[in-house]
């Protein structure tokens, strides 16, 4: 049965900060929360959850109508918020809609920063695990893997991602326009993931002379912290050591905040009421929202960001149009490998059953030549019945591979090939042979 791609998601551009929070799936197992299981209709799952988007992609071989409530009650049901509230604010793609739109956000095309890296990245961590826990199956794994050449492919022929930013970018630029040069700030990195160490790349080519890096695990905190002569620390010490910092850039994995707005008071009367900058790009967010009431302080959060991400979008707008170019050829070439699917498993049964037939009377003639047959001659006669099934399907085999790469759907020869030739052993009618028997 033909296997369907699938795939559902909410995004920067569908959901604000608030609904990208009540339903992100850190976390999630496809296999050990339901979503895939004996009696489910998903066959194949990968869950890609960022702080720009919550993704769900899946193969089955049921009609959407039977998938979609499976997956988005999933979903919600996990993250225990309204379902109805999760389909006001997701998108679907079916087929190669679905595929072309994974490819954009492979190649970040669809990144709220038009060609910044960490997508990528984050991509090949869903699959990773998608493979790990054992919920991607022949299509994902094709799938994944087209999209990382599709969006290799993108970087290396185009300029899409040349200079490129991030949000730790953009975070970075935000902070010049409050400080004006960075020289004399001192910065706090809280976590010390991808995006912290590009933030602090960012920074220290902005001029700002010293980092100090919070994270769970002080080895990776000394780690990003050596590499830029700065200072590491236990995220037990950060509360101890925020009032140091004029830029703080937050990007954990916490469920729950971590910096509220009357740890923030304290922290302000201890510096004299200095100016702090806190950039939050962690979903959920890391810093309580109303640090923002307080005097003396700028809070941005992702959402924040866009203004900064769209001055950096007009460069690019030329560039993203030859790599949606490339998109639609890789897209192409993938669904020429899905018609393949289908036509594989035609080409074997035709070959099989010829083969089948071709055995059967060839023991009907050995049998007739009698003891006399010697093992030179029985060899020699089936030769020569294999390969007259290669030659009799020979060109039906190429006329369906050929109409396969031609014809925007290969399923309708595909079908009438196993009609004609009777692959599925459907009965015959009483009266299918009632001419040739008048004929006799």
């Amino acid at each position: 049965m033909e296997q369907r791609i699938y795939l559902f998601g909410l995004n920067h551009k569908t959901a604000d900060i608030e609904i990208r929070e009540k339903f992100a799936l850190n976390g999630f197992n496809p296999i050990n929360d339901g979503l895939i299981d004996k009696d489910s209709p998903v066959d194949e799952a990968l869950v890609l959850s960022t702080c720009n988007r919550v993704e769900i992609l899946y193969v089955s071989e049921k009609n959407f109508d039977e998938v979609e409530p499976k997956v988005l009650g999933g979903w919600s049901g996990y993250c225990r918020h309204d379902p109805e509230l999760l389909r006001k604010h997701t998108y679907c793609y079916k087929g190669l809609e679905a595929v072309n739109h994974l490819f954009s956000v492979a190649a970040s095309l669809d990144s709220m920063v038009l060609g910044e890296p960490q997508i990528l990245g984050q991509l090949k961590d869903a699959y990773r695990k998608s493979v790990e826990e054992k919920t991607a199956g022949v299509i994902i794994n094709r799938l994944l893997h087209k999209s990382f050449s599709a969006a290799k492919r993108t970087r290396t022929e185009t300029a899409v991602s040349s200079s490129a930013v991030s949000i730790s970018y953009a975070a970075v630029e935000l902070a010049k326009k409050i400080f004006g040069e960075l020289n004399d700030q001192k910065a706090m990195l809280i976590g010390a993931g991808a995006m912290a160490e590009l933030a602090a790349l960012h920074l220290i080519n902005s001029g700002l002379k010293e980092i100090m890096v919070a994270n769970r695990t002080p080895e990776r905190a000394r780690e990003l912290a050596d590499r830029f002569n700065g200072q590491s620390m236990c995220m037990e010490k950060m509360l101890d050591n925020l009032h140091k910092a004029d830029i703080v850039i937050s990007s954990t994995g916490s469920s729950t905040t971590i910096i509220s707005a009357a740890q923030v008071k304290k922290i302000l009367k201890k510096r004299k009421h200095q100016p702090m900058f806190f950039i939050d790009i962690a979903v959920p967010r890391d810093i309580d929202p109303d640090v923002n009431l307080l005097d003396n302080v700028y809070i941005y959060d992702i959402d924040d960001l866009k203004e900064v991400v769209e001055e950096n979008l007009a460069s690019r707008k030329e560039e993203a149009d030859r790599a949606r170019e490339i998109i639609k050829e890789e897209v192409i070439k993938f669904s020429d490998w899905l018609r393949s699917l289908d036509l594989s498993p035609t080409i074997v049964d035709l070959l099989s059953r010829g083969e089948t037939m071709a055995r059967k009377e060839l023991r009907k003639s050995i049998r007739s030549l009698g003891p006399d047959a010697d093992e030179a001659t029985c060899r020699a006669m089936e030769q020569l019945a294999m390969s007259l099934v290669g030659k009799l399907y020979h060109d039906p085999i190429v006329f369906l591979k050929r109409r396969a790469r031609e014809e925007g759907s290969s399923q309708k020869f595909i079908e009438l090939a196993r009609r004609i030739f009777n692959l599925d052993d459907e009965p015959m009618h009483q009266d299918t042979h009632q001419n040739r028997k008048e004929r006799k």
